[in-house]
C-alpha cells in the first residue's frame, strides 16, 4: 500500500463508515493504475475523472460506498455491468473469489484488460457486450452491480442473480436526480429499492462500440 493510497483512503473515511474489509481492499488498489497518464496528477482525489470515449473514471468515494453496499455474507461472484477503467473491478476483486465485468466499449476493454494482467488479477473475467444481457454462462450471481445509469433492471439479470443476492444500480428517482438503489432478489422478484446516495453516471447505453475512434455516438 503506498503512502499517496493510504492517504485517499483516510479521505473516503471522513465520509463514510468503512468496514475493515472494504478499507483493506481500497488501500490494496492504486487508483494511479487505472487513470489516463494525463490525469495522475489527480489520482488520489475523490473526484471522478475522465477517460476517453466520453466515459469517467469514478470518484473512490463512490466506489467506496458501493462497495459497502454491495457486500453480502459468503458472496463468491460478482457480475459488474460496466467495466470502464477496471477500478471498480480491481477493488471487488479482494472481495469476491471471482469478479465478471462486461464492457461494451471495445477501446476501454482491451485498456482495462492490459491493467488487470499487468497486477496480476487472475481472478477477474472479462467480456465484450452489452452488459444488460448479463452473462449467463457463469450465472446464477451472488452480486451484480451497474457501473452506468440504468432506466430499469432487466428481467433477464434478475433472473441471473441468486435468491438473497444483492443487486446495486444507479437510478433516476425523480426528474434528472440519479441515486445509487440497492435491491434484494426476494423469490423470483427484487424487493424495493432502498436509496444508497445521490450519484452521478453515464447512461446505460445498448450494444456494443468496436474501434478506437468512436465517441461521437455519446
Amino acid at each position: 500500500m503506498s503512502y499517496l493510497t493510504a492517504r485517499m483512503v483516510e479521505q473516503i473515511q471522513k465520509h463514510v463508515l468503512l468496514s475493515p474489509k472494504v478499507k483493506k481492499a481500497l488501500e490494496l488498489v492504486d487508483r494511479a493504475d487505472f487513470v489516463p497518464d494525463n490525469w495522475k496528477q489527480n489520482a488520489y482525489s475523490l473526484d471522478a475523472l475522465p477517460m476517453s470515449n466520453s466515459q469517467w473514471i469514478s470518484s473512490p468515494l463512490t466506489v467506496a460506498i458501493m462497495t459497502e453496499a454491495l457486500l453480502n455474507e459468503g458472496g463468491e461472484n460478482v457480475l459488474e455491468l460496466g467495466c470502464g477503467s477496471g477500478y471498480q473491478a480491481m477493488v471487488l476483486s479482494h472481495l469476491f473469489h471471482r469478479v465478471f465485468t462486461i464492457e461494451r466499449i471495445e477501446k476501454l476493454l482491451i485498456e482495462a484488460k492490459r491493467r488487470f494482467h499487468r497486477l496480476n488479477a487472475h481472478n477477474i473475467f472479462t467480456k465484450l457486450a452489452d452488459g444488460q444481457e448479463g452473462w449467463t454462462e457463469f450465472a446464477p450471481f451472488d452480486a451484480i452491480i451497474f457501473s452506468a445509469c440504468a432506466k430499469s433492471i432487466p428481467s433477464n439479470l434478475i433472473q441471473q442473480l441468486k435468491p438473497n443476492g444483492v443487486l446495486l444500480a444507479p437510478m433516476v428517482v425523480k426528474e434528472s436526480t440519479q441515486a445509487i438503489c440497492r435491491f434484494i432478489k426476494i423469490g423470483e422478484q427484487l424487493s424495493k429499492p432502498v436509496v444508497v446516495t445521490e450519484c452521478s453516471f453515464v447512461n446505460v447505453y445498448d450494444g456494443i462500440v468496436r474501434g478506437a475512434n468512436l465517441s461521437h455516438i455519446f
